[in-house]
């Protein structure tokens, strides 16, 4: 792949300044605390009820057990029905791998959980980095990839891309909303979303030119020795 390099540059980035944040909220809390304390007030308000109910449906899309359930369903899709099977390993192993290092880094930052009012269930484990935020954002990433290869229609493409990611923010919103992240753990998760989806995407590329290769017969055409793939 052509600019390879660079994406691991950016993940590895990415990762770093994840940690570093990880850094601060466990060592030096107060430093962004001010900043935190803002977002939420400005995020809650005096808690309407319809975006109270708004935002507890929304929270589900980052629900472990149901975006695992939604996710492999649409990578089995892809993978079985349509063929497309590094587009559903690329889906299916990008939660996986968010989901392993979001577990370890959850326990190994240990921050407690807000001291608000929880307007859902009280969540299990620590609070960094945000579940939800980083499982919500790396699905659509990985389902922007996808229908930017395989979309040809723009206007569709744009809406879909545009509506993944909304979903994403949304999901996102809504636990800083509910009172329980922080928003520099929402933070958190975005960074790590973007520092996996950026290693792992060189691999993917790589992998879907040689299956696609591979997936096709070759036959030789002409004097010039021309390569002509057949279906």
């Amino acid at each position: 792949m052509k600019h390879k390099q660079t994406y691991f540059t950016l993940g590895s980035t990415f990762l770093v300044i994840f940690m570093m944040l990880g850094y601060v909220v466990k060592f030096y809390p107060e430093a962004v605390t001010g900043l935190d304390s803002s977002i939420q007030l400005s995020v809650r308000g005096d808690l309407p009820a319809h975006l109270t109910v708004f935002f507890k449906v929304i929270t589900n899309f980052g629900h472990e057990a149901l975006a695992f359930v939604y996710t492999f369903a649409i990578a089995a899709f892809f993978y079985f029905r349509k063929n497309w099977k590094t587009e559903g390993l690329l889906l299916a192993g990008n939660l996986v791998l968010m989901g392993a290092f979001s577990t370890v880094f959850k326990y190994l930052y240990n921050r407690p959980r807000p001291s608000l009012e929880f307007l859902v269930k009280r969540p299990m484990g620590p609070s960094f980095p945000s579940w939800h935020a980083a499982s919500s954002m790396i699905v659509a990433i990985s389902l922007m990839i996808i229908i930017e290869q395989h979309l040809t229609k723009t206007v569709a493409k744009r809406l879909l891309q545009v509506l993944v990611l909304v979903l994403a923010l949304l999901t996102a919103v809504s636990r800083i909303y509910l009172g329980v992240h922080y928003p520099t753990d929402i933070l958190g998760g975005w960074l790590l979303a973007l520092a996996i989806s950026l290693a792992v995407y060189p691999i993917y590329d790589k992998k879907r030119f040689e299956w696609r290769f591979q997936g096709n017969k070759i036959k030789y055409e002409g004097d010039d020795r021309r390569v002509v793939f057949l279906r």
